[in-house]
């Protein structure tokens, strides 16, 4: 069971600093949410799609579409029931409610696109650093570390309980969904067991190592700005003040809706 979504390349978005790639997601996040109409949105969807390519990450998009099918659908039908306009088109659809809900859906994919870019060019260890870089408490960083660190062993652990208990006859695939999650109980158990254990053995590892004694801290990876550091943070700024120069002009609103 393959999780991680890292992809070792050598691009032009792996080569950014990651204090650089947090920004441009913080970045791509507050000029997303400014606006309601669709039309605004498309070229910071351009902007955050062509980064996906440059960095080789359309892979993992392919990864989880169903995910962001399932998203998609929800979201066009869950935002038309909570929002209604004054032109008419079908059923409990209007024209500007499917405008909204076509701008919150795409909002959506695009937040999840723009963090699957974040980790698709970013170690974990480069990631926490980056944090730390930007004020995070080391503590604080190590923890999100060895979170980030435990996802793959847990899932590891889930695929090889599910096989032995599979062997000894248990069978998960064949039921409705609720007799799936039921059956999904024996596995569960001896999983939450095996963390716990391992995280034990884990702080008593880190408590013989003298963590924390110390509040400077030195790290093996170094880290630096370049120039493309400078113009990334440079076309993020002014996208980011752009995207505000059009809200205080009142643009990107859709006239005509009304939320419930």
């Amino acid at each position: 069971m393959d999780i991680d979504f890292y992809i070792d390349s050598d691009t032009l978005i792996h080569r950014l600093d990651g204090r650089t790639k947090i920004m441009l997601f913080l970045a791509s996040f507050i000029a997303l949410v400014f606006f309601e109409n669709p039309l605004f949105i498309l070229p910071i969807a351009f902007l955050i799609l062509l980064q996906n390519v440059l960095a080789g990450a359309l892979v993992n998009i392919w990864r989880i579409r169903f995910l962001l099918f399932v998203l998609t659908v929800t979201g066009m039908l869950m935002w038309n029931i909570f929002t209604s306009g004054e032109t008419d088109l079908f059923w409990f659809f209007d024209l500007e409610s499917l405008l909204y809900s076509l701008s919150r859906t795409m909002l959506m994919l695009l937040m999840i696109i723009s963090g699957l870019n974040l980790i698709s060019t970013t170690r974990n260890e480069e990631l926490v650093l980056s944090m730390i870089k930007l004020g995070l408490p080391y503590r604080v960083g190590f923890a999100i570390s060895t979170a980030l660190r435990m996802v793959p062993t847990i899932a590891s652990s889930i695929q090889t309980i599910s096989q032995a208990q599979r062997s000894r006859g248990l069978d998960l695939d064949s039921g409705n969904i609720l007799e799936r999650l039921r059956k999904f109980i024996p596995i569960l158990i001896p999983v939450f067991i095996s963390t716990i254990r391992d995280t034990n053995v884990f702080g008593m590892a880190l408590e013989s190592k003298g963590f924390g004694a110390k509040e400077e801290r030195s790290f093996y990876l170094q880290m630096g700005m370049g120039r493309n550091d400078y113009l990334i943070l440079a076309l993020s700024f002014l996208v980011v003040m752009a995207s505000i120069y059009l809200k205080i002009l009142g643009l990107g609103s859709i006239p005509g809706l009304t939320k419930f």
